[in-house]
């Protein structure tokens, strides 16, 4: 949305100057609309700005995902203007289109709309977050028919002998084959369609006798499609390409980049090459910026957590501990604490392995093994560079542990991760590593463990019902059960047929309270740690998925694979 919108909506009173200063901010590094940031750090409600646009352009309002479209409608106009300018036509009355946009004052969109279509347009007000969901459910099939088209072109066009499976084939041939029409198409349409399912990461993978593509969507994977066998090193070299590494290498693992614009904003993928005993497998890791929620408050802490976690974080120093297994959003959480205390007066310095999205006002440093840059001798360094906060992706041995430590007890406060599957566990693992309980007990402020549990569908959520037995043997208490619906996802094309859409995190939050620290000054045991903690007020992992669970925000199901019982 234009900086006008912004100015209209000072002029009528319902933003400040400094809300719109910060939303400018934050458009200029992710490109996204300044509605969209307004109503995602809740400066403004959908509603609110939905009916104001209504009022100032003098357009009725629509919610165009809960209107029945029909083909003959959508296909007035093509699928990557719609998606360009988030625009969702649906309905003709004449030589009149009508049409739903988040910015009826767009007229560039309404021009272009007009000269595509050759038609009067009448422009509707809607929700975003409403045509985005139209643009899912009315375009996914047209994903899927470019998908098979494609596929049907590489059958009939590409010559097999030209990307024979052999490790013979020449490098020559090799280039050719990944610059081939078909090709291109395809590992294009693999990389749109994973944008499109916001998924995660993207597996290609190669067997003896199949290939397939998956996508790893809200922490699940799927299978999506299954190439021709033969096209599996067009199709690798492709990427390799476009992530500008050597395709002549077949040996070893490689690891690059490709960036991608789409839809007016860049995504960038993390690509990772490794050989296997049938080929080289590729994962690409999807970074999406506009994705990532710098906003601690929608991360899914309670009250409490937060509170614990904010005193934690804002303390002058110490050590603030975050864990759990991979892709379980550590570093979303630790990208929002720093982008909370990015102040003018900090001076913020990150060791990172990879450095998975570049923060404005923070000094990131990519750790390279190979050259003796680990995370040691990363933050060895930072201290000679006057920091005030300090993130070490990870502490994994010994050596980072006790700088780490030396660090927190001088002034500085360290954030950092942990592979552990509780918070009490964590202080067990630093002494486990050679750490000695007096400076675990002195330098660490606060532990954090967490899960990511997949959110019930919105659009398809009907409730469950589940027995009180089952509810006991979960944890629910008996004074609880009965005393909230549980809730399960049919499946709807929003979700893509999964009945989840979207994730959300669970916590457990361990402040070093005086308590905890004498007892690991004594060498407690993890399970004795963790029944002071929860004695002290701590939430444990599976009452925090139990209280999603009384929410509405997840299912049984999913409280039960994103934790065990206490």
């Amino acid at each position: 949305m234009r900086n006008k919108i912004g100015q209209m909506l000072i002029n009528a009173g319902l933003i400040s100057k400094e809300d719109l200063d910060l939303a400018l901010e934050e458009q200029r590094q992710s490109g996204e609309r300044i509605g969209a940031i307004l109503i995602r750090r809740e400066l403004l409600d959908e509603a609110t700005l939905v009916e104001f646009l209504s009022k100032q352009f003098s357009v009725p309002v629509v919610n165009p995902s809960k209107l029945n479209i029909s083909k003959a409608v959508t296909g007035l106009i093509p699928v990557n203007v719609v998606q360009k300018y988030q625009v969702v036509p649906f309905g003709l009355v004449g030589n009149t289109l009508h049409v739903a946009m988040s910015d009826p004052g767009n007229l560039f969109v309404i021009d272009d709309i007009r000269f595509i279509t050759q038609k009067n347009v009448q422009i509707h007000a809607a929700p975003e977050s409403a045509i985005k969901r139209a643009i899912e459910r009315l375009y996914a099939s047209n994903a899927n028919e470019s998908l098979e088209e494609v596929m049907g072109m590489i059958r009939e066009e590409v010559d097999v002998d030209l990307v024979d499976t052999s490790d013979e084939i020449e490098l020559s041939q090799l280039e050719d084959a990944a610059g081939e029409a078909p090709v291109v198409k395809l590992v294009n349409l693999i990389l749109l369609d994973a944008i499109r399912k916001q998924a995660s990461d993207i597996h290609i993978e190669p067997y003896e006798k199949k290939m397939r593509v998956r996508f790893r969507i809200d922490g699940m994977l799927y299978e999506v499609m299954r190439p021709p066998l033969q096209m599996k090193n067009a199709i690798i070299s492709r990427l390799k390409i476009m992530s500008r590494l050597d395709i002549a290498e077949r040996r070893l693992p490689q690891d690059g980049r490709i960036k991608l614009k789409t839809k007016g904003s860049e995504m960038e993928f993390r690509v990772s090459v490794l050989p296997t005993l049938f080929g080289e497998k590729v994962v690409l890791r999807l970074l999406d910026k506009s994705n990532l929620q710098l906003d601690m408050t929608k991360l899914g802490f309670e009250e409490e957590q937060l509170k614990a976690f904010r005193e934690a974080i804002y303390s002058p120093y110490g050590m603030v501990l975050v864990t759990g297994p991979t892709g379980s959003g550590k570093t979303t959480t630790l990208y929002s604490a720093l982008s909370e205390l990015n102040k003018i007066h900090h001076n913020i310095s990150t060791a990172e392995d990879p450095v998975e999205y570049s923060l404005v006002g923070i000094n990131q440093v990519q750790v390279h093994d190979a050259i003796g840059l680990n995370f040691a001798a990363a933050l060895r360094s930072f201290l000679r560079q006057d920091p005030d906060i300090i993130m070490v992706g990870e502490v994994r041995d010994f050596e980072t542990a006790e700088v780490a430590i030396k660090a927190a007890l001088t002034g500085h406060l360290v954030l950092s991760t942990l592979h552990t599957n509780d918070a009490p566990s964590t202080v067990n693992r630093l002494l486990n590593m050679g750490v000695e309980p007096f400076l675990v007990s002195s330098a660490v402020n606060l532990v954090l463990a967490q899960r990511l549990a997949r959110k019930v569908c919105p659009e398809c959520k009907v409730v469950e019902d589940v027995p009180p037995e089952a509810l006991l043997e979960l944890g629910v208490g008996e004074d609880e059960v009965g005393t909230f619906p549980c809730y399960r996802g049919r499946g709807c094309p929003a979700c893509s047929g999964t009945g989840y859409r979207g994730r959300i995190a669970l916590y457990e939050v361990m402040p070093m309270k005086d308590e905890i620290r004498e007892l690991v000054l004594v060498g407690a045991s993890a399970s004795e740690l963790k029944r002071e903690a929860i004695r002290l007020g701590m939430t444990t992992l599976r009452r925090s998925g139990i209280n999603k669970l009384k929410e509405g925000a997840i299912s049984v199901e999913e409280v039960l694979r994103s934790t065990i019982k206490d």
